[in-house]
Order: structure tokens, then C-alpha cells, then sequence
């Protein structure tokens, strides 16, 4: 199985050779799981001239206490697109681990990258495999997003996919937030989107609704400024994934903080 090049998905060579090591093939004890392990949240992605921008807060909770204070939601899933975690953490994160092989995988083998359409459907089916867990509460919600380089404009090549608890894959048109501070981050995104934002703008319009959402929704952690921790805030762009760094998205958050210290209400 080592030596023989076989399939071109990793996941599914991984069924075969050991599929115990699978977040969905696991056994679990009966009865809900759900508070036994961190949950994270919240993530947004927007989508702008050029690329599409993801953020997550950075605050993971258990019950009503705050698991951890400085958990990173958001990664590069490859070169050209983004994938963000809701729900349980340590899945949440073997899962995103597994998508990220799963892609490095593929190109090897085949010499070529997926499509964006492609890997919206791997990381489905991904999801559709850690069914038996979610239904005992142990469930993850990601929020994918990418550079299209197939795009006919490469001003609108900035895609992003959500999915539901069983796998099934849905494209979002111009923004969309996962995790429990989704309704409010949504919510401000509703009322602040429009067509044709740059990535800067969009940058700064991510961070505004993480602090709308941190604002209602206890599970979702605003900028810390005493800790000087602040959001993940990543870009997916024709030259590739980037993270922003912890002084660019510092100067951001102080700002969105600045500006609500004279007007709460945005």
C-alpha cells in the first residue's frame, strides 16, 4: 500500500491502511459529548476585488468557561485557498490538518491542483464522514475560502463555500460567518458589504464584525488589547495565501476599538 501510488486522495488511502486514525471512524461512548471538549468560533469571510478575506476570533469555550484565549481558527488549506473551523476544537483542527495533507496529496500524485470547486467537495466529504460524532455533539463546521485561478476576471475571483453538519457544500455570495457569533457578525456584514471592496477594506470590515459578534455572543472572544491578542486575519489573493501580521492586524482592532469608544453603535 506505502509503495504503490494507488489513489490520488489521501483520505481515502488512509480508510484503507488505517482507518482508525480517521476523526469519523473513531468509536465514542453513547450520549452527548458535547461538552467534554473546546468549541470555537466565530469566522467570517468576505469576498473583494481581487481575493477573498477570512478572520476568526480567538477564544474557544467549554460550557461557560473560556478553554483557551488565544486559539487560531484560520489557515491556509494550500497556496491559493483558506479554511476556518467552528465547532469542536480538537477535531475541528485534525480535520483541518487531514484537508490540508489530503490537497498536498492530490498534487503530487497527480501533478496539477484541484479546482476550487474540487476542494470545496474533498473538504465535503471530509465533513460527511465525522457524521457519527456530530450527531453526539462532537460537530465541525468549516468555512472555505479561495483564489479561483480558473476565473475568466480575476477581480471576481474570490469564492467562498460553507457547508452544513453533513457534508453538503453551498457557495456564499460576497460574505459569510460561521459559529455562534454568526447571526451578529453576519448581521453587521449585511449592512456594511458592498460590491467591489478592496482587500484592504475588506480587512478592516472582518475585524468590525468579530468585534460585533464578540459584543452579544459570549462564545466569541473581541481584540484583547491588555493581552495584545487579536484575530487571525488571513488573504487569499492571485499571489497567494497571507496572514497578516500580529502589528497589521493590531493597528486594525486598536482602531475598530478607537472608533467604537466614540460611537458603540458602529
Amino acid at each position: 500500500m506505502f509503495t504503490n501510488a494507488g489513489t490520488s486522495s489521501f483520505t481515502t488511502f488512509l480508510s484503507r491502511v488505517a482507518p482508525e486514525m480517521l476523526p469519523g471512524r473513531r468509536p465514542l461512548p453513547p450520549g452527548m459529548a458535547a461538552d467534554l471538549a473546546p468549541h470555537a468560533t466565530t469566522i467570517v469571510a468576505i469576498s473583494a476585488t481581487g481575493g477573498v478575506v477570512m478572520a476568526g476570533d480567538r477564544r474557544a469555550t467549554m460550557g461557560n468557561l473560556i478553554a483557551q484565549r488565544d486559539i487560531e481558527k484560520v489557515h491556509p488549506a494550500d497556496a491559493y485557498s483558506l479554511v476556518g473551523i467552528a465547532g469542536t476544537a480538537g477535531i475541528g483542527i485534525e480535520l483541518m490538518r487531514l484537508f490540508q495533507v489530503e490537497l498536498e496529496h492530490y498534487e503530487k500524485i497527480e501533478g496539477a491542483m484541484l479546482s476550487l470547486d474540487g476542494k470545496a467537495n474533498r473538504l465535503a466529504s471530509m465533513i460527511r464522514g465525522n457524521l457519527g460524532a456530530a450527531m453526539q455533539g462532537l460537530a465541525v463546521v468549516p468555512l472555505f475560502a479561495g483564489f479561483d485561478l480558473a476565473a475568466g476576471d480575476a477581480a471576481t475571483a474570490g469564492r467562498i463555500f460553507s457547508f452544513d453538519v453533513t457534508g453538503g457544500p453551498y457557495e456564499e455570495t460576497g460574505y459569510d460567518a460561521i459559529g455562534s457569533g454568526s447571526l451578529f457578525a453576519k448581521s453587521a456584514l449585511k449592512k456594511r458589504f458592498r460590491a467591489g471592496l478592496s482587500v484592504e477594506d475588506a480587512t478592516r470590515l472582518a475585524v468590525e464584525a468579530l468585534y460585533d459578534a464578540a459584543d452579544d455572543d459570549t462564545a466569541t472572544g473581541g481584540p484583547d488589547l491588555t493581552r495584545r491578542i487579536y484575530p487571525v486575519v488571513m488573504t487569499a489573493t492571485a499571489e497567494g495565501t497571507r496572514r497578516l501580521t500580529d502589528t497589521e492586524t493590531a493597528a486594525i482592532a486598536e482602531g475598530v476599538v478607537a472608533g467604537r469608544m466614540e460611537n458603540p453603535g458602529g
